[in-house]
């Protein structure tokens, strides 16, 4: 976990915390507080007066990687990445034939940090920011934690509107701890959802991943000399679907939400016959029962916008939320920014 303190001094009585968490492949710090010009979301909110903390879930960044320093362990489809060959690798099936985490776990290590954040700031709540995959672990957590959460802000977040709301079992789900991800590959990937002239920096190839590489020290000598391999844990979800987001009323209720999502996001709305793999932004919209709830899309933005060129105007929307718990005024309604930061309601 890192910290940003953005309290100003003799206002220590007052803080507001907030908790950043990534998504499923990007580490937390490369995400939130990447080292380059304006990228850094944590210190802006930081220097707005906010007291920013980031966590890696296990199997991300910086945090414990149990079973994945194993190259073994790596999906055996994708073991055809590691040339040259770890020392001492030969391919063949995983050691560990499981999945690494799954939902219980990754919603109890975010109950052991907000926990420490309220006891340690002497705050009584904690407002969250979650990107992509971070809504699995965030949005249950708030429905059953409401005394703990003060907002809840997801941008790009995945939703599976029909999704499983149980447990598989046996746990743990047989598999591999460990998917792998190449510089050309999320780069190319990120590209995809590219539609708009200056959508992106083509510095941003090698920061992204540079910053990736740094919160890695063991993917980051894998692969070809100097580019590395981005480890990707494999975690089993359960009980984030149109249910639990009505739940109680407590998102859009206890609960305000703000959704934010770019217009040209493959990954956030997709068209699967599988209901595990059917995600809908809208939908998630839909499901939250409570009345105060906010959508807004972004122009000329994908799923990778935290690194894009609306990165400046999604930064000052949560600044915004984050002081008024509105946009454009309101505290309902669906909305468009286009890249000048200015806002509409949708047609």
């Amino acid at each position: 976990m890192r910290e940003r303190d953005g309290t100003p001094p003799g206002h220590l009585d007052e803080r507001t915390a907030v908790l950043m968490l990534h998504g499923r492949s990007v580490p937390v710090l490369a995400g939130f507080d990447l080292d380059f010009k304006s990228y850094s979301w944590a210190d802006v909110l930081a220097k707005a007066g906010y007291d920013v903390f980031m966590m890696d879930l296990q199997g991300s960044g910086l945090s414990p990687r149990p079973k994945m320093d194993d190259p073994r362990n790596v999906n055996p489809a994708q073991q055809n990445l590691l040339k040259p060959r770890p020392p001492g690798f030969t391919p063949g099936p995983p050691n560990y034939p499981f999945q690494l985490t799954n939902s219980n776990s990754d919603r109890d290590e975010l109950n052991t940090v907000v926990e420490w954040i309220i006891r340690e700031r002497g705050v009584k709540k904690v407002a969250f920011i979650g990107w992509s995959a971070a809504a699995f672990t965030m949005g249950p957590y708030a429905v059953k934690n409401p005394g703990k959460v003060s907002s809840l802000l997801l941008l790009a977040p995945i939703f599976p509107p029909e999704g499983t709301s149980n447990a598989p079992d046996p746990l743990p789900q047989p598999g591999f701890p460990t998917f792998l991800s190449t510089k050309d590959g999320t780069w190319n990937g990120w590209g995809n959802e590219v539609h708009c002239e200056g959508q992106r920096e083509a510095e941003m190839r090698d920061k992204v991943w540079n910053a990736i590489m740094k919160s890695d020290p063991v993917g980051s000598t894998w692969g070809p000399e100097g580019e590395g391999r981005n480890r990707i844990r494999n975690f089993v979800r359960w009980g984030w679907n149109k249910t639990t987001a009505a739940q109680g009323g407590v998102l859009g209720g206890s609960v305000p939400v703000l959704i934010a999502y770019g217009e040209h996001d493959r990954q956030v709305n997709t068209s699967s016959e599988d209901p595990e793999f059917n995600f809908s932004v809208p939908a998630l919209y839909d499901a939250i029962a409570g009345d105060h709830k906010l959508m807004v899309k972004l122009d000329c933005a994908g799923h990778s916008v935290v690194w894009e060129m609306q990165h400046k105007n999604v930064h000052n929307l949560s600044k915004h939320w984050l002081k008024h718990l509105k946009v454009d005024g309101k505290t309902q309604g669906i909305f468009d920014m286009n890249t000048n930061g200015d806002i509409s309601p949708a047609p």
